[in-house]
């Protein structure tokens, strides 16, 4: 029995969901979500409250289960208060700018790095941190592994960009082997 899965899903009162078929849409404050769900899934609503169960027994939906349930609930709580990353840069000379939907990024490289942020997807820069904030959890956290991966951070100095809470182990270098 999944224990996530049986858990039934809040729907606040800003927040709307409809049904189509195998299709679920969710629209609130902060935009709309939309996904396709399994078959062996069952997804219905009961007053302020969204129930999955599985359609049978099988190992395939109950494995699905507690997922579908992850994935809804996820989408109700991105239109209401949305998902944030946040990520901070070190080195001498990064910096980082938005203009509308770019972000530009100076990491030490002979050429700035321009990203095109997807829709749905907002950046603010602060001196050294870039706050990354979204309804989709999945596109917001796809948008922030794309960033660190501009510059990730080495082991030796810690220069790169790394999520907020990322611990870096460092390493000593050539002065540790002297010892």
């Amino acid at each position: 029995m999944s224990r996530i899965g049986k858990q039934p899903i809040e729907v606040p009162d800003k927040v709307t969901v409809s049904f189509n078929g195998a299709n679920i849409k969710v629209k609130g404050p902060n935009g709309e979500l939309e996904l396709d769900h399994h078959p062996l899934v069952k997804v219905e609503q009961k007053e302020k409250e969204i129930l999955v169960t599985p359609v049978d027994g099988s190992n395939k939906a109950r494995a699905l289960w507690g997922l579908t349930r992850t994935l809804v609930g996820n989408m109700v709580t991105g239109v209401t208060t949305g998902f944030n990353k946040n990520l901070e840069f070190t080195g001498v000379g990064y910096k980082a700018a938005v203009s509308g939907n770019k972000l530009t990024l100076n990491l030490g490289y002979s050429h700035p790095i321009d990203y095109e942020l997807p829709q749905g997807v907002t950046a603010k820069v602060n001196k050294t941190t870039i706050e990354l904030s979204g309804a989709d959890k999945a596109l917001v956290g796809f948008v922030a592994a794309k960033v660190r991966s501009f510059r990730p951070p080495e082991p030796y100095k810690g220069k790169g960009i790394r999520y907020a809470d990322e611990v870096i182990l460092r390493k000593a270098g050539k002065a540790g082997a002297k010892k």
